[in-house]
């Protein structure tokens, strides 16, 4: 599939989606360090948009005691020469180092927010809001990562505050993405994102449940997820176990949505 579908006008009338929780550059339980393999993967993809959660920014001690640790932050390094365009919203930040969500672009980033919607306790959690300029779009395509709490309660104030940033920042018809780890095993983000958001999940629209992502190797919890509003039409596309099950803890989601 090209990496984009254009008119004979050069209008983009379809965009191909990632999302992936990289785990910092390493395997489960941090066994090995797999950022080089991943980049890799995520290039085979051919994604217009990849969203990305535990992306580190800075880290002084992987970067003194491992060879092959990258000089650029990590979501530079990524974004390389495939994705000129890339947005980075820095939540947990530690003497070492920090990381949090990113966006890469194969189209302009106009605008970008990261919405700090931590909630009291150590996890530090943020919403990334970029706004795309999109050759032909009605308007921006507004794409948001996320990667919510892991206590259900905080969840639900995080789905709250992002369904009122959407509300608030985007305006009415223009299409909007939302992606990343939700940590939802629960699964009750669907219902109340469509509710408060008119968002609707990819792979439940498709197939009538979400995608099992997590653990990576064997999944059988449904943590990552792909939200759509204002898109014609949208359908999930099936990645290949291998090479993602060694290359992080979660397993990544991919779709195709029709703008």
């Amino acid at each position: 599939m090209p990496n984009s579908i254009v008119s004979t006008v050069g209008a983009v009338t379809q965009l191909k989606v990632l999302t992936v929780n990289i785990h910092k550059g390493f395997t489960s339980f941090n066994r090995r360090f797999m950022l080089h393999e991943l980049r890799d993967a995520v290039r085979h993809v051919h994604a217009d948009v990849v969203f990305l959660q535990e992306v580190l920014g800075t880290h002084a001690r992987h970067a003194a005691r491992l060879a092959d640790y990258p000089e650029a932050p990590h979501y530079e390094f990524l974004a390389d020469s495939i994705w000129p365009q890339f947005a980075y919203g820095k939540n947990a930040a530690y003497p070492h180092g920090h990381h949090g969500n990113a966006v890469l672009s194969k189209f302009p980033i106009v605008h970008q927010e990261n919405r700090d919607v931590s909630l009291p306790g150590p996890e530090r959690r943020g919403l990334l809001h970029c706004v795309l300029q999109v050759p032909g779009s009605r308007g921006h395509v507004h794409v948001f990562c996320v990667h919510l709490g892991l206590r259900e309660s905080h969840r639900r104030e995080q789905l709250r505050l992002l369904a009122a940033m959407i509300e608030k920042e985007v305006p009415a018809g223009q299409p909007v993405i939302v992606a990343g780890d939700f940590n939802d095993w629960r699964r009750r983000a669907h219902d109340i994102l469509e509710k408060s958001a008119g968002l609707r999940e990819v792979f439940v629209h498709a197939t009538g449940q979400a995608a099992k992502t997590f653990p990576a190797k064997f999944p059988v919890l449904s943590l990552d997820r792909i939200y759509v509003r204002d898109a014609r039409a949208h359908s999930p596309i099936t990645l290949p176990g291998a090479p993602w099950n060694r290359l992080s803890d979660h397993a990544p989601l991919a779709a195709v949505i029709d703008l």
